[in-house]
């Protein structure tokens, strides 16, 4: 992984042998004698890495992944036919054995961070000499990181190693952890930022919860809205790029990357690994569902349910979302 500034590696490395043991892998076919360092999604998998392949939407990436084993279900082993460098794990359930093998590297990703390292603000000058200005009862991480003229509001909470930029304004009763934010971001009241993502599955009744341990990294100039919620990535990070706006109430689920000048209106919601180009405009209360691609300059009207990639410069609406002509052609009859 690129990032382990906010989740420590528990265990530098360990032999393909210990971790299938780990997640009780049996199979007649040789295990390679091999050390794996860490894990990572299977475009930016390294050769000492392990992946996962579970979704077809991927598959492309199977022709030219560096990983050196990568966990799959059975039917899926036809993609890697020209790319014999990579172990292949066959699962019944390769999700949830993934979920494991990320929890023996990251033990405590699999949950939100408490603060205990911090500092009380209501008593401390030294930040103030850098022009920083704290509302009531703050409680802000000793490394943390923030940046001049930066305005934070009452009850706000900054967890380890969290960076803010210059000029940001940041509401009340705001929490943000495992996040990067650039210069001259607004943040208005009640939002929580860099929390564990949705990720989970059942195994023998049993719910294992998906370690996530990426980050939120929101770019210059970013404006979110109140009583909003963005997750942190689970492998990847969650994006939002510069001079975006997000309304109120608006939910960003993990690894979503947002382009730049984007504008998302109120209670919409987009799932996880779903990648959103520049200057796209999404109408309030819509859904975009996850693993999807919507192009540049995309319209999405109002209370639209997008369940499939869009192209670049689309105008779109209804459920599911279709081009605006033929919507409007369907409702008059």
């Amino acid at each position: 992984m690129k990032n382990n500034l906010y989740f420590k590696k528990e265990n530098k490395k360990f032999s393909l042998k210990d971790i299938l043991l780990k997640i009780n892998y049996n199979s007649a076919e040789p295990i390679a004698n091999i050390n794996i360092h860490s894990v990572n999604n299977l475009k930016d998998a390294n050769i000492n890495e392990i992946s996962l392949l579970n979704n077809l939407k991927y598959i492309d990436y199977a022709k030219n992944t560096k990983a050196a084993a990568c966990i799959i279900n059975k039917n899926y082993r036809k993609y890697f036919k020209n790319n014999s460098n990579v172990f292949l794990i066959e699962s019944k359930n390769p999700l949830i054995d993934f979920y494991k093998i990320v929890s023996l590297f990251y033990p405590t990703a699999n949950k939100d961070d408490e603060i205990i390292n911090y500092i009380n603000v209501n008593n401390l000058n030294l930040l103030l000499l850098k022009k920083v200005f704290f509302g009531k009862n703050c409680l802000i991480d000793k490394s943390a990181r923030i940046g001049e003229k930066t305005y934070i509001g009452n009850n706000v909470i900054v967890k380890k190693h969290v960076t803010i930029g210059k000029n940001c304004n940041i509401g009340s009763n705001v929490i943000i952890e495992n996040a990067l934010i650039g210069d001259n971001v607004l943040i208005k009241s009640g939002t929580l930022i860099g929390q564990i993502g949705f990720g989970f599955g059942f195994e023998k009744n049993k719910r294992i919860r998906f370690p996530h341990i990426g980050r939120v990294v929101i770019e210059n100039d970013v404006q979110i809205g109140s009583m909003c919620t963005i997750d942190r990535g689970s492998l990847s990070d969650t994006i939002i790029g510069e001079f975006s706006s997000i309304d109120n109430q608006v939910q960003i689920a993990h690894n979503v990357i947002i382009g730049n000048y984007c504008m998302i209106a109120a209670q919409c919601g987009i799932a996880g690994s779903t990648s959103i180009g520049n200057y796209v405009k999404i109408g309030g209360q819509s859904g975009i569902s996850g693993h999807l691609k919507i192009g540049n300059n995309v319209q999405i009207g109002g209370k639209s349910g997008v369940i499939s990639d869009i192209e670049d410069n689309k105008i779109v609406m209804g459920y599911p979302a279709k081009n605006i002509r033929e919507f409007i052609k369907n409702k008059q009859k």
